[in-house]
């Protein structure tokens, strides 16, 4: 056993008895005892599948309960899971099976029909087995000469996790996460957040992000507490969830706090719910939350919000703000990892001096599966993000490298003017971009989602955000272009699409000038 499986497997001993983990929409806890039983039987399921050490296997499943006890099966065995989003079309599973040769893929029965459909077509040899009410679907063709599944002692350094990168550009890079890994990991999260046998969270968000598996499922696991879990964010059931499951933490991400913020029924359903509540903290990552929103969900909701920043090839965060000391718009101090910053090709940790993020601990990888680097250096994994820290040692982010604008010879960083524009009570949301300009090159370009249940004047708004822009931002950082949305390209864990967002305006824009 690894440390990893060795502390999930010890968990379960220990008073069987105790509720562990439940679905947000049932009344009835699985125990600690019922937990072991699945993974027990799922265990065996694999066995007989020939499934075993080093194997790996690519899961497409919604958010259940199922989902940790597959997890801690998959891992006991030595499997290496290599979980994707549920939307994931049928062809697009089968093109990544095909180019990683997995020699098993999990699926939801609803797209059993789909895949099976379209291995006929493509005459791929594969073999449907039920495990815990699920398909798993086995190539024979990697397992018929196997007398019984491959078995073997399980390394720390074993890849127990495969995660796609949320990149906003080009093909998904494979991130390769050890148990060393993921132990370390989860419990910097479940030490720094203070995370006791007491604690219960709520899962909102989706089960193939680090978020979920690292700093939710895996945190929870090791300090003990219980786990519930929702299929994906409610705003209009959040509160109620919360309530009727004595939760006392969730991570989300800025997002969703600005939903809850505007969605009526939120608020009306907090009312309703608030002598209930039990939350001590959201915890939020991501990207930053303006300071608007950050003052008025702490307000209007009585929580606290944790901002931190970590990524999947960090397996979870880097930094906290603390309980006792945070700072709004920060993403916190450094918590058992080193921090520096790339400028002009060296590190350093000097403040007020605004470079590449570059991180290093042992949490964190040290190449991607398909090797790239170009992101390594002397030991340090660089973030493609932009920060620097404070004098007190707080990290500020202000955006990724590879979104700056360039205009005339300047560097926009987007998240400063959106920071700034946010500030404006009839911006919902806003995402800052650059188009193509003739002279300029790029024209720092502000696309405005306008809060919902406002009459709007949009002529009169579009001019109030160049008055504001000129009055908050430099000359080379003000907007000269304003459009107006109903909504944001967006990628499975909130972030805004940028690259798809300009691609969609260019568009609109060449059709327009026809």
């Amino acid at each position: 056993m690894t440390k990893l499986t060795d502390a999930l497997t010890q968990q379960l001993l220990t008073d069987p008895q105790r509720p562990l983990i439940k679905s947000v929409d049932e009344p009835n806890w699985i125990t600690k005892g019922e937990f072991r039983t699945d993974v027990m039987r799922i265990m065996s399921a694999l066995t007989n599948a020939k499934i075993g050490h080093l194997d790996q296997v690519l899961v497409c499943l919604d958010n259940s309960i199922a989902y940790p006890e597959l997890m801690q099966a998959f891992w006991t065995q030595g499997v290496v899971v290599h979980p994707v989003s549920a939307s994931t079309p049928a062809a697009q599973l089968l093109t990544e099976w095909q180019e990683q040769n997995y020699v098993a893929m999990l699926i939801d029965p609803n797209l059993e029909t789909e895949i099976l459909a379209a291995i006929t077509l493509n005459e791929i040899n594969l073999k449907l087995i039920s495990v815990a009410g699920l398909k798993l679907l086995v190539d024979p063709d990697q397992t018929v000469l196997r007398a019984v599944a491959p078995a073997a002692e399980i390394s720390e350094d074993d890849l127990a996790l495969i995660l796609n990168t949320s990149g906003t550009t080009g093909k998904p890079k494979r991130v390769g996460l050890t148990h060393r890994l993921l132990f370390n990991a989860a419990t910097y999260d479940r030490e720094s957040q203070q995370m006791t046998a007491a604690d219960t969270t709520l899962i909102t968000m989706p089960m193939f992000h680090i978020n979920a598996q690292a700093m939710s499922v895996l945190s929870m696991r090791l300090a003990g507490g219980k786990i519930v879990v929702a299929p994906k964010f409610s705003a209009s059931r959040f509160w109620q969830q919360v309530a009727e499951n004595q939760v006392t933490w969730s991570s989300v991400v800025p997002t969703i706090i600005t939903i809850l913020l505007l969605n009526q029924t939120a608020n009306e359903q907090y009312q309703k719910y608030q002598k209930y509540l039990k939350l001590r903290f959201v915890r939020s990552s991501s990207f930053a939350l303006p300071e608007d929103k950050f003052r008025a969900f702490e307000r209007r909701y009585h929580t606290q919000i944790l901002e931190g920043y970590g990524m999947t090839e960090t397996a979870s965060q880097c930094t906290i703000n603390p309980f006792d000391a945070p700072k709004i718009g920060s993403a916190g101090k450094p918590y058992k990892t080193e921090v520096g910053f790339l400028i002009n090709g060296e590190i350093t940790k000097a403040p007020n001096r605004i470079g590449e993020i570059a991180v290093r601990g042992d949490h964190v990888i040290n190449d991607y599966l398909d090797s790239h680097q170009d992101s390594f250096r002397d030991g340090w994994f660089l973030t493609g993000d932009l920060g620097y820290f404070d004098e007190d040692g707080y990290l500020f982010v202000k955006g990724r490298i590879k979104e700056m604008i360039s205009r005339g010879g300047e560097k926009v960083a987007p998240a400063a003017v959106e920071n700034v524009l946010n500030q404006l009570d009839f911006i919902g949301q806003v995402a800052v971009i650059g188009l193509p300009d003739e002279i300029y090159g790029e024209a720092v370009t502000a696309v405005v989602i306008p809060k919902k249940a406002q009459t709007h004047d949009l002529e009169a708004e579009k001019q109030a955000i160049f008055d504001y822009a000129a009055e908050k931002l430099a000359k080379f950082q003000q907007p000269t272009q304003i459009y107006f949305v109903s909504e944001f390209p967006l990628n499975a864990t909130g972030k805004v699409v940028r690259p798809k967002l300009h691609e969609e305006l260019v568009q609109q824009l060449a059709g327009e000038a026809r």
